[in-house]
């Protein structure tokens, strides 16, 4: 098993999606069920999308599927708690792109929870991949992240 990941900080991240938690999302243990933070996930990035315009799930030409996803959990969020999701795209390719997604609660700085997200995007009918071009990657370049080369 590889080495644990930091936590994201919330300052690594220039966009976020405000997601409240819901009485229905706690579980007999307490505390927020897993299965609902790949939902933040999914709620953030689409959200986004559609927010800005780029994506209409019922009328889109294209659209995105998920083919990836994978979550680290660092602290129990509870409701009433605010998640914020933040949103940065970690490698952006022809027709796929991988966001990282920093979940912090209420105020705090550090990731309650973070992710790995990959979206395909696809023909609306096919399913078959398609190129993401246009507005849709001028929006996905602007919160895609560099790797510094320190070689």
């Amino acid at each position: 098993m590889g080495e644990r990941a930091a936590p994201f900080q919330r300052a690594e991240f220039s966009l976020f999606r405000r997601i409240p938690t819901r009485w229905m999302d706690v579980d007999i243990y307490g505390h927020v069920n897993n299965v609902n933070y790949l939902s933040f996930f999914d709620t953030a990035v689409n959200g986004w999308l559609i927010e800005e315009g780029v994506l209409s799930p019922a009328t889109s030409q294209t659209v995105f599927l998920v083919v990836e996803t994978a979550c680290q959990y660092f602290a129990e969020v509870n409701f009433p708690d605010t998640v914020d999701a933040g949103i940065r795209v970690a490698r952006l390719g022809r027709s796929s792109v991988a966001y990282d997604i920093g979940l912090f609660r209420n105020d705090e700085t550090s990731a309650c929870a973070q992710g790995r997200f990959v979206h395909v995007q696809v023909d609306a009918k096919s399913r078959r991949p398609v190129e993401i071009t246009g507005r849709r990657r001028e929006l996905l370049e602007i919160i895609r992240i560099f790797e510094v080369d320190e070689g």
